[in-house]
């Protein structure tokens, strides 16, 4: 079976790539590398050209600028079904009327594998993605996961070089959602081949990928692990885009080798990230503050941090959710309950917001 298993490890570089419909550029000027084995995330909201992106490595469409190399190859002038990627659209494009087997099949007798060497890539990728024993079903009799395996077989069948994910859970619910993502997570672990995921979910993103581009505009703005781009945000979309944030205007008061101390406008002062952008004395910003990094302390007890009055407060079990009206606005705090042994606060009590500057960063106002 090792030998049916075979995956070629490529690499990917997109160089100014860009892409027009008419005047509209739907893609302008990315520029990636995705190392061999990895699992590459475009993530952004609807229209920022992550699918567009998809598609032109694809073949489906061509750029208008820039170029894309493939193990160091021009792939732009070879055609689709010469590329060797594997394609796993979000409606799974499964042929109602094949079996399972025959659907898995279709792309090997399409290249010309025929008898045992047919069967044995068949039945080793239906393995691969744990569905030994479905070769007879119809995609009628499969659940939505079931059919979503059935295409990653298929398309992991013909040995490509790069698989290749359109918004691949976004038709299945939430349950299934969780449980596929530890699926593919797996999958991609053990087939290793590199993979180039779409999706607008940021939760997908930073649980599968080993990195992700943040994309907005068509424009890539933000590239990196997924710790460093929920972390270390470089800028307001990323921040809110990616995960709760509470972003609390300041001004920078002091210069330091590590950071900056910035003020609030109650008049507190708090040593943050820089975020890796060159600050001034006296330039405003953005406080972004993660509600799980923040911590209530009783006013009176607590020396430093960010003072505020509890507005409101929900109880769900596991964790405590408040929202905190400070000076100049309103943050939202959220607590494991089991870190703070049941304890809590009502509406109207006096508080602090303890900040670390390792879960902090300052960013641009604009």
């Amino acid at each position: 079976m090792t030998d049916e298993r075979v995956i070629r490890l490529s690499e990917v570089k997109m160089e100014g790539v860009g892409k027009r419909y008419g005047d509209q550029w739907v893609v302008k000027d990315v520029s990636l590398y995705i190392r061999p084995g990895e699992f590459y995330t475009l993530l952004g909201p609807s229209g920022c050209g992550k699918t567009t992106l998809l598609r032109m490595l694809a073949g489906f469409a061509l750029p208008d600028a820039g170029r894309i190399l493939v193990d160091d190859e021009p792939i732009d002038p070879v055609p689709p079904w010469k590329r060797n990627v594997g394609m796993v659209f979000q409606n799974y494009a499964l042929w109602p009327h094949m079996s399972v087997f025959e659907n898995v099949a279709f792309g090997l007798r399409e290249r010309g594998v025929a008898g045992q060497a047919l069967e044995r890539r068949v039945r080793a990728a239906l393995e691969q993605v744990g569905l030994a024993g479905f070769e007879r079903r119809r995609p009628s009799q499969l659940s939505g996961g079931q059919q979503k395996r059935v295409a990653l077989a298929r398309t992991l069948v013909i040995q490509p070089r790069l698989l290749l994910l359109d918004e691949p859970l976004s038709n299945l619910d939430a349950q299934l959602r969780a449980q596929m993502r530890l699926e593919l997570a797996r999958l991609q672990r053990d087939v290793g081949i590199t993979t180039l995921y779409v999706t607008h979910d940021q939760a997908e993103a930073l649980a599968l990928s080993t990195r992700i581009a943040v994309m907005s505009g068509g424009t890539l703005v933000q590239e990196g692990k997924p710790e460093e781009i929920y972390w270390r945000p470089r800028d307001r979309f990323v921040a809110e885009f990616v995960g709760a944030a509470n972003l609390v205007p300041v001004r920078v008061v002091e210069l330091r080798e590590t950071g900056v101390v910035v003020q609030t406008d109650g008049g507190a002062r708090l040593p943050v990230a820089a975020g890796g952008q060159a600050w001034s004395v006296g330039a405003r910003g953005l406080l972004c503050l993660r509600p799980e990094a923040l911590r209530l302390e009783e006013a009176a007890l607590a020396p430093g941090g960010l003072p505020g009055t509890v507005a409101g407060y929900v109880f769900e079990g596991a964790r405590q959710l408040y929202d905190v009206t400070i000076p100049g606005g309103m943050v939202r705090v959220e607590m494991i309950t089991s870190a703070v042994q049941g304890r809590s606060f009502k509406a109207g009590d006096a508080v602090k917001l303890a900040v670390s500057p390792e879960t902090s960063v300052l960013l641009p106002s604009e």
